[in-house]
């Protein structure tokens, strides 16, 4: 009888073992099946995109500059001249000076300008309101043929005609040009009828 329930016993205790066993293995079993459900895969690295060359884009053309203008549309767009624009315009010489031309033009600059009113003893107002003076003046810093710099130094010496018909002497020393008495600062303006040529000197012509 004592060995019938010792045998029960064992049984008992074994089963109790191996029912333990298997809830050990369930549970790393649930762990294991929890942990992979809470890990969030690494995402696919995405392939980059290349485009090709002939979808590429082309860098924007260079917007085209507008056409030139005339001499008197470069001198007022300028703002470096507007004491010589409002001579021009008192003057009434736009309409000649926005013809076909070609004209070059000698553009004395305002400190010039300053310097010859006070030669004249004239006040700016007072030249402007001289129509026959001012025209004389004006006429005589133009010349009726396109001389840009390239053409001036070649005529050291010599003497050319404006459209007033007095002449301008060319004088050249070095890399100094001069026109009468007058040093050329600034060359080549270009226009559509002619070329623009700065001078710090007014030119003045010779008394009739």
């Amino acid at each position: 009888m004592l060995n019938k329930s010792f045998r029960i016993l064992c049984v008992v205790v074994a089963l109790s073992l191996v029912a333990a066993a298997c809830g050990d293995d369930d549970e790393e079993s649930t762990e294991a099946s929890a942990t992979s459900e809470t890990t969030t895969p690494e995402p696919e690295p995405v392939p980059e995109t290349t485009v090709p060359e002939s979808e590429m884009m082309d860098d924007p053309e260079p917007e085209m500059m507008d056409e030139l203008g005339t001499i008197v549309d470069v001198a007022v767009a300028s703002g470096a001249f507007p004491t010589l624009v409002a001579a021009v315009e008192a003057a009434e010489l736009v309409d000649v000076l926005s013809g076909e031309g070609p004209f070059t033009v000698f553009a004395p600059t305002e400190e010039a300008f300053v310097a010859a009113l006070e030669a004249l003893e004239l006040s700016a107002a007072e030249l402007l309101a001289n129509t026959e003076l001012l025209t004389s003046v004006l006429a005589y810093h133009v010349l009726p043929l396109a001389a840009p710099a390239e053409l001036v130094v070649t005529l050291d010496g010599q003497s050319v005609a404006t459209v007033g018909g007095a002449e301008v002497l060319i004088g050249v020393d070095g890399g100094t040009v001069m026109v009468n008495d007058a040093t050329v600062v600034t060359t080549d303006i270009e226009a559509s009828n002619g070329v623009i040529h700065v001078i710090d000197t007014v030119l003045l012509p010779p008394a009739s």
